[in-house]
């Protein structure tokens, strides 16, 4: 199974597509802040967030519990796509229907392996990971730049490549547009029963 996941109407083929609102004309409707998510155990191979997470789970518990059936519904190895806009552009900022900013960083508190590297060196980051019995892995990341912003600091003398742009984006608003981020899901491997001894 794969699933897009808060569609809208931008339905994919091969993909479950799953919307809260029935309008959109969804494969289902599902409201992804109501749990447990009508779908089993490890039965997605691949899961579509597009511009979806950044209105979802303004309540931290909300947002852990949205983390944790991604987890559960994905099997070992699937892959989330997750897209969002950067938090300093305008793009996030003027929609009132974004209650979260997503980094990066943000979901790399969810890898068991990034939170006891943070213990390994006293960092004081949260590890969600633990918390939330959960591991994802960063495959992938790729910042889209915004054009027009690369263009407007060019034209006052200060040029940055788009590829790098992402390491400015703290510093210019609007610089880099969105965020598209790969996690792995990790799940331990299930090891077989040990077969009857027969006597």
């Amino acid at each position: 199974m794969r699933l897009n996941l808060g569609c809208g109407r931008r339905h994919l083929d091969g993909f479950v597509n799953v919307d809260v609102y029935a309008g959109c004309q969804p494969d289902r409707v599902v409201d992804l802040e109501s749990f447990p998510w009508p779908f089993d155990d490890n039965v997605a191979e691949e899961i579509e967030l597009h511009h979806v997470l950044e209105h979802l789970g303004q309540q931290t518990s909300v947002f852990l519990e949205i983390i944790q059936e991604l987890y559960r519904v994905g099997r070992d190895g699937c892959v989330i796509h997750v897209t969002v806009p950067h938090p300093n552009h305008a793009d996030f900022s003027t929609d009132p229907s974004h209650v979260r900013s997503i980094k990066p960083e943000t979901l790399a508190m969810f890898s068991r392996e990034v939170c006891e590297f943070c213990r390994s060196i006293g960092a004081a980051n949260t590890p969600f990971a633990d918390i939330c019995e959960v591991d994802f892995a960063i495959q992938n990341i790729l910042y889209q730049a915004d054009a027009a912003t690369l263009q407007s600091l060019a034209n006052v003398g200060i040029v940055i490549a788009e590829q790098d742009a992402h390491q400015y984006a703290e510093i210019f608003g609007n610089l880099i547009k969105q965020v598209a981020i790969d996690l792995v899901i990790k799940k331990p491997a299930v090891l077989d029963p040990s077969p009857s001894q027969q006597s």
